[in-house]
């Protein structure tokens, strides 16, 4: 996902006309690689949570989705503040404030655990979001910054791709340790202070994964203030409006900040849903810890896609690649639902792939032409991501009352087939 910022070296780009509408700022492209890192990573870490949780509190669909709900909340709140943030101290500042407030989520699981409360869980992902959002809101704009615009599109794939890798690794080892207890009894079985210690012993796993991240965060952000003022010839550009709202006028961006929200939601939905689809008997029958795994395979995809993407965005249309991979996760889904065992499994985690170019491509596609409001931009795109808060919970919804998470998934079918409208749509420069 990409933005790009205004030039103090030449304030009148405004929408990339020059070549050189970057910053110098050598060797830093690395450390926003590892903020796209870090911070999908901890974002996939929802779908191992989200299966762990609905045992141990006894949740329906809709009620496990309030994880996703309150996480991606943070996007809505914290958006437009988290750009102001940033435009008032600066990229590598904000990076360090969004990391050490995803810092204080992380040790927030602790007093979660101590006393087996659900909405302490939930207001723990809510802080951790929090810092997430800051973390994106100057890593989305910083790494259109460091180059120039006419490679934008492959250069925020490329990124993207190093998200992908947080993503891929971070459920994988994840359900072994937060999955990895296979109690011999479950929740529903149990009932007053014994249901309370089993909780609190069976929510250790999360405690220590988070206890672990926290201990990281803390070291790159201290790395990062290290490079406090390597970045060179950056400045903002005052908010017109309401936050930078007023951009929302411009048909492209409207369109494509829509497309961010159906996206995400997209993505989060299935996300959420692939240790319990994978389960079911007329699926793959796993067991949960074999579920949780291959949800790497899901976000495996998308990075493998973003590898790919990165070239082939070189020498295709954005527009047209965005509005094929749309109806290819659109195809996926229709596979999936209409057929069982392997082919319906593998098919519904297929669609990571699909997935991969999508978020980079959709924000560098809404946001040409921005120039000087680039971190307004930024702010109002996170504020999107609250999409993902949104539809999975929809998709939850749509699960109970139909008791069937196939027909679930024709909410996510739908977010796409809007989004492959926007490729279209956008296929041409702005």
């Amino acid at each position: 996902m990409a933005l790009t910022p205004d030039i103090a070296a030449n304030p009148s780009l405004d929408g990339y006309e020059g070549e050189e509408s970057h910053v110098d700022a050598p060797g830093l492209q690395g450390f926003v690689f590892a903020l796209f890192f870090i911070f999908g990573g901890i974002t996939s870490l929802n779908d191992v949570i989200i299966p762990k949780l609905k045992e141990l509190f006894t949740l329906n669909y809709t009620q496990a989705m309030l994880v996703q709900f309150c996480f991606f909340t943070a996007y809505l709140v914290i958006g437009i503040p988290g750009a102001k943030l940033v435009k008032k101290i600066g990229y590598m500042r904000g990076a360090v404030a969004g990391l050490l407030t995803m810092m204080v989520g992380c040790l927030l699981f602790i007093p979660a655990s101590k006393n087996a409360i659900y909405g302490l869980f939930l207001l723990a992902l809510f802080v951790l979001a929090s810092g997430v959002v800051i973390v994106q809101v100057v890593a989305n704009p910083l790494i259109s910054l460091l180059g120039p615009q006419r490679t934008a599109h492959s250069r925020l794939t490329f990124a993207q791709a190093f998200n992908s890798l947080g993503t891929t690794l971070f459920p994988y080892f994840g359900a072994i340790i937060i999955l990895g207890s296979l109690a011999t009894v479950t929740a529903a079985d149990l009932s007053g202070p014994v249901l309370d210690a089993y909780r609190t012993q069976e929510t250790g796993a999360i405690v220590n994964a988070y206890t672990g991240l926290a201990i990281a965060l803390a070291l790159v952000a201290a790395a990062v203030w290290l490079f406090r003022n390597r970045l060179k010839g950056e400045s903002h550009e005052a908010s017109v409006g309401l936050g930078g709202f007023d951009l929302l006028k411009r048909p492209r961006f409207g369109y494509g900040a829509l497309c961010i929200f159906l996206y995400v939601g997209a993505e989060v939905s299935i996300g959420s849903l692939i240790v319990s689809y994978l389960m079911q008997p007329g699926v793959m029958g796993l067991e949960e810890q074999a579920a949780g795994r291959l949800i790497s395979w899901y976000w495996g995809g998308a990075m493998v896609g973003r590898f790919i993407g990165s070239a082939v965005l070189r020498l295709i249309s954005p527009g047209k690649v965005l509005a094929f991979v749309a109806a290819g996760a659109i195809a996926l889904i229709l596979i999936s639902t209409n057929t069982t065992g392997s082919v319906s499994g593998y098919a519904l985690l297929a669609i990571g792939l699909m997935n991969s170019i999508m978020f980079p491509t959709i924000f560098t596609l809404a946001c040409e032409k921005l120039g000087a409001r680039a971190a307004d931009g930024s702010g109002i795109i996170n504020v999107a991501i609250f999409g993902g808060a949104v539809v999975p919970l929809a998709t939850g919804m749509v699960a109970d009352v139909s008791g069937n998470l196939a027909v679930a998934l024709a909410l996510p079918a739908s977010c796409y087939a809007i989004i492959a409208g926007f490729g279209i749509f956008a296929r041409k420069p702005a």
